[in-house]
């Protein structure tokens, strides 16, 4: 497996940066672990960026849930909020990773969601989060 490490110091960004330019409007975009861990970002000072990551960790672990108790599978395509000025997509963009976008109101949400895809279509191996190892338990702190 190709899977990223989310503490391996792999720039991603650029193509979050190259979405951007293809899609002029989108606002900004963060690539995140599915448990809302920051990958990479472009378009957002980094607060905006982890925030915008914890949200979107959220909404799709909510989907996520939804889609097991009433669709009878957890696989989530795309989750879209349309906001007053905004509109957010979220997508699953590999093994353990989301990609969330931050667009206009005037996107065009066929033609972002198509531009979110091709891109992780393209790259997707080099998405993949990692899992996590499992968490020390407090007596083996002590050895």
């Amino acid at each position: 497996m190709n899977a990223v490490s989310p503490n391996q110091a792999q720039d991603l960004a650029w193509l979050l940066k190259g979405l951007a330019d293809e899609v002029p409007v989108i606002r900004g975009s963060v690539l995140l672990s599915s448990d809302g861990m920051m990958k990479a970002a472009h378009g957002m000072d980094r607060a905006s960026s982890e925030h915008l990551a914890a949200l979107a960790s959220g909404l799709f672990s909510m989907a996520r849930s939804a889609g097991a108790k009433f669709d009878g599978n957890n696989e989530v395509r795309q989750v879209v909020a349309e906001l007053k000025s905004s509109q957010l997509y979220l997508t699953w963009a590999g093994f353990n990773s989301v990609l969330a976008v931050l667009a206009t109101s005037e996107a065009d949400p066929a033609v972002v969601g198509f531009e979110m895809a091709r891109l992780i279509k393209a790259v997707r191996p080099f998405l993949d989060t990692a899992a996590r190892p499992p968490a020390t338990a407090p007596d083996d702190w002590n050895r």
